[in-house]
């Protein structure tokens, strides 16, 4: 059995964290386990795991997940589940390799030939989104993601909700569907109201409606809408997303697979949804090994919708987007809304290793941005 020699990470820009792991062979296999503003807590789990992993079979994929979440006693949350991610998707990535085909092989084999995908626009304060969405459309997107709103007040003039309606309007009009990401911000008295006003205007979906502590207001306010209900980005195990699911409060599911524990997670979490005719359109604004991992799990799952993906995403600067770090970059080529299925081996994309160690000297941890409040209160970013 192929034995795991050495497990290294890689703080590189934007906001990203690699993990590549090595066997005693000297095959190589490589994770992304970014946490976007926490950077440095997933660094010291990491630490934890790189001395307890070296020397484990590294063929044993499933034993090492559990050994993770079983042994420690504390388990989940965005920190331990970031930092497993990072070594889930590489260990799979490395398995792949040394059988020589794609992971979706392995995870009994592909379902469908290309994937659609879709991109952000307007950023964090959400503008000019009539012109970056004709920008997404001469890309290949026939669908983007928005920003309902800006910073809102919990109980806010309902003035505020009208330019997130002229926004939808906007793209809708170029032929493009929209999803709208309330990003957790919106808190329940507006939540409805928004809701209400764009229901006429058929977004794709709305995107953590509420935060996702409120199962209860979620569900209530899945019950008052047509617009499918869309969150998961903040649940990172299949116990998490459980209470949701039961409750009828999601239409459509959005796990991170940087985030939940890995391929391995993010495959049960599907099939999971899939008993509860619930769709999978992972989170992913993130980087090329992410991005990867996502679209193998798209293969293999029926239920599978739509992949978000973080070209040109307002996050991205300095130079490094999702064609950085990369040998081939071309897989992330769009037509007609999708991408096509890499056939390469592992994830399908070949980590450019001199670039990402040149890079990752000196990197900054990314640091999340906030909102205040007119009258100098902290609100949800």
């Amino acid at each position: 059995m192929p034995k795991i020699a050495k497990i290294e990470y890689f703080r590189v820009p934007p906001r990203w964290l690699f993990v590549k792991i090595t066997d005693d062979a000297g095959l190589i296999g490589w994770g992304e386990a970014s946490l976007e503003g926490h950077t440095q807590a997933v660094e010291g789990c990491l630490d934890a795991y790189i001395e307890r992993y070296t020397g484990m079979d590294a063929d044993n994929i499933e034993h090492i997940w559990q050994t993770t979440w079983r042994i420690g006693f504390y388990r989940g949350g965005p920190v331990f589940m970031s930092a497993l991610a990072g070594i889930d998707i590489a260990l799979w990535d490395m398995k792949a390799r040394r059988m020589g085909v794609p992971i979706y092989q392995l995870l009994g084999g592909k379902v469908r030939d290309k994937i659609k995908v879709y991109a952000w626009i307007g950023g964090d304060r959400p503008g000019d989104v009539a012109n970056q969405a004709k920008a997404r459309k001469a890309q290949g997107f026939t669908a983007v993601k928005m920003n309902g709103t800006e910073d809102m007040g919990w109980l806010d003039s309902p003035s505020a909700l009208d330019d997130c309606v002229e926004r939808l309007k906007a793209v809708k009009a170029l032929g493009m569907d929209a999803g709208i990401d309330f990003h957790g911000r919106v808190h329940k008295p507006m939540a409805k109201q928004l809701a209400r006003a764009l229901e006429p205007h058929r977004p794709m979906f709305i995107e953590e409606p509420l935060l996702s502590e409120h199962v209860e207001g979620i569900k209530a306010l899945s019950q008052q809408t047509s617009i499918p209900i869309a969150l998961g980005e903040r649940l990172h195990s299949r116990w998490d997303v459980r209470p949701f699911l039961e409750a009828g409060a999601v239409d459509i599911l959005q796990p991170d697979i940087s985030h939940c524990g890995g391929i391995s997670e993010m495959k049960r979490i599907a099939a999971m949804a899939e008993t509860y005719d619930v769709a999978l359109a992972p989170h992913c604004p993130l980087g090329p090994i992410a991005l990867a991992a996502n679209v193998q799990v798209a293969a293999a799952t029926p239920n599978f919708v739509i992949q978000e993906m973080s070209l040109g995403i307002h996050y991205n600067v300095g130079g490094q987007d999702l064609t950085s770090y990369t040998h081939n970059p071309e897989v992330w080529n769009v037509e007609n809304g999708y991408i096509k299925l890499m056939a390469g081996p592992g994830l399908g994309i070949e980590i450019d290793e001199e670039q990402v160690r040149r890079f990752s000297e000196g990197a900054k941890p990314w640091v999340s941005p906030g909102f205040i409040g007119p009258g100098g209160e902290v609100r949800e970013w």
